[in-house]
């Protein structure tokens, strides 16, 4: 890989660690507010919410931490580098945020039973603050989602957060006009719900990634037949494909040539990578080559490893 191959992948990777330190500091401040608000207000759902806006910025500390790691480069020791630092940081934000949504709803479930209602308009008015941030901080965060399942992750509890701050702030007006004590937790019992929705589909994606799953752009079968539409090759075997990290995924497998020289399968090696690269972007190919007339032992004509970008840079 080009210096500047690698350069533009350190980039990246910071690029999207920028975003995540801000989305940090915002969402601190906002836990901090609601905070303050719940107390102003006596309403024990915008200090539940700071509870969980505070969780989220434990969780974003870490999904800081993994934007940084990844931009380590690969070593003797980790010759794939680090890039899987980002997916261990989803994984342990989903199973957080699910933690924390649990809470929530047993929190809500107690709720139903409170006879006074808070404040309204100041439980709104602070909500209403936290949602206008939130609001903000998802929006420079989707700008770098697109590719990295760790900013994914990170936008997740944001729109946890901001789905929150609206549920209080229709919570407190609801409050306001009607002074009923159950629309606070009924509210909070559906916000539990989406967000379990967006942690499902993270920790899934997350645990696809460890299990080394083929994704689900490079479906085996469907790569399989590609290559199999190269001229030269004859049959294809010990084929995988999986993913390191945010969009950052290897392929190997054998593939049987008919008998030829080590030059004309090297043309074959580079149709294969040229195809299985701006087809199924998959960067890092290694391929053994095998040929159909040849004896057990004179089986191998070319063992080469792709040219493509290197996992973890």
């Amino acid at each position: 890989m080009s210096a500047d191959e690698a350069a533009t992948g350190h980039h990246a990777h910071a690029s999207h660690g920028a975003p995540l330190a801000v989305a940090l500091c915002l969402t601190f401040l906002v836990a901090a507010l609601e905070l303050v608000g719940g107390f102003v207000a006596h309403s024990l759902a915008l200090l539940s919410d700071s509870a969980h806006v505070f969780m989220d910025v434990l969780a974003l500390a870490i999904s800081v931490f993994a934007a940084w790691q990844a931009q380590r480069p690969a070593n003797d020791r980790r010759s794939y580098g680090y890039a899987r630092f980002e997916i261990l940081a989803a994984l342990a934000n989903g199973v957080l945020l699910f933690g924390v949504t649990v809470a929530i709803a047993i929190e809500a479930v107690h709720r139903f039973g409170a006879v006074a209602s808070p404040a309204g308009a100041p439980m709104a008015i602070f909500a209403g603050i936290g949602l206008a941030v939130n609001v903000g901080i998802g929006i420079s965060l989707a700008r770098s989602a697109h590719g990295d399942m760790n900013v994914r992750a990170a936008l997740f509890h944001v729109a946890g957060d901001a789905i929150g701050a609206l549920a209080v702030a229709i919570g407190g007006i609801a409050v306001l006009a009607t002074h009923a004590s159950w629309i606070d937790p009924a509210v909070s019992l559906g916000v539990a719900a989406l967000i379990v929705a967006g942690v499902v589909r993270i920790v899934r994606e997350s645990a696809d990634v460890l299990l080394q799953s083929a994704p689900a752009h490079a479906a085996i079968p469907v790569v399989r037949q590609r290559m199999l539409g190269i001229a030269g090759v004859v049959g294809i075997h010990d084929l995988h494909v999986w993913t390191l990290g945010s969009n950052d995924h290897v392929l190997s497998a054998h593939v049987l040539l008919e008998d030829k020289r080590i030059s004309e399968a090297s043309a074959v090696l580079r149709a294969l990578e040229s195809t299985l690269r701006h087809e199924f972007d998959i960067d890092h190919v290694t391929l053994q080559f095998e040929c159909t007339s040849c004896s057990a032992d004179d089986a191998v004509v070319v063992a080469e490893i792709g040219t493509g970008r290197p996992p973890g840079t």
